[in-house]
């Protein structure tokens, strides 16, 4: 069965290569997990470092912007605040972050949004020849070349993280 997200659909109009990485998502006690990406390094047998995890921030305009970085590190709001040229950021609400991307947090993609936000990727990504990124759902990773991702989102890479 083929996997279609609009994360998915986006890479295959694109003509861009990549894999499809299913995992089943281990529940905690009270039936969650907030740490999305730890989970799916652990689950795929990969560093924490290779594996990105997508976030959505606000800048004082209230412009979305998103951030993609290792699940092994913290974001810095202060360097995305620089990279994006603003004065400040934070944390959107999940229920934002939900609305404008059109995924649940946790499946959050940075491929396939809603709408395309200006997009930044942390530097560390080009250490690998292939990182992981949400594929749009809970439990669906794709891989694929840091390259191919920063020219797909038209995505600055800067450092982001902390």
């Amino acid at each position: 069965m083929v996997i279609m997200t609009p994360a998915v659909t986006m890479l295959e109009a694109a003509r861009i290569s990549f894999s499809i990485n299913e995992y089943d998502r281990h529940l905690s006690n009270d039936g969650d997990l907030r740490d999305f990406g730890q989970e799916a390094a652990e689950a795929l047998g990969l560093s924490a470092h290779e594996v990105f995890k997508t976030l959505v921030v606000a800048s004082e305009y209230d412009e979305l912007i998103v951030a993609v970085l290792p699940a092994s590190c913290q974001l810095s709001m202060k360097l995305v605040a620089v990279a994006a040229a603003v004065k400040r950021v934070s944390m959107c609400q999940p229920l934002v972050a939900e609305r404008s991307s059109g995924y649940v947090v946790g499946g959050i993609s940075p491929l396939g949004q809603r709408r395309q936000l200006r997009t930044f990727i942390d530097e560390s990504a080009d250490m690998f020849d292939t990182i992981y990124v949400s594929g749009g759902r809970r439990g669906l990773n794709i891989g694929l070349a840091p390259a191919d991702l920063a020219q797909v989102l038209d995505a600055t890479i800067a450092p982001i993280t902390a």
